[in-house]
């Protein structure tokens, strides 16, 4: 499976939370398949996300539209996000 990775700093993480909620039906109908969010021990307003995808393309296509960059921007962004895009995950032992 395809990986979407983004780090990123916020202004205030509820506001974030509220606008990445959201856009939730936005990402489902771009083929996410949902993820995990981190958020950083130091910073509580430096996060990670990593979204599973169903097409590498598709995270690609999504991450460069005008609306994932207008939700980030009305989310709180900081900064440019470090994105990323990941394939190949396997578990390893402890």
């Amino acid at each position: 499976m395809p990986y979407l990775l983004l780090r990123h700093q916020v202004t205030d993480y509820e506001q974030w939370k509220s606008a990445f909620d959201a856009h939730s039906l936005t990402r489902q109908a771009n083929g996410s398949r949902g993820g995990q969010l981190f958020r950083s021990a130091s910073d509580p307003n430096e996060l990670v996300v990593l979204l599973e995808w169903d097409v590498l393309e598709t995270a690609r296509q999504y991450a460069q539209s005008e609306d994932f960059h207008e939700m980030m921007q009305r989310a709180g962004v900081v900064g440019r996000p470090t994105i990323s895009f990941l394939k190949d995950g396997e578990q390893v032992s402890r």
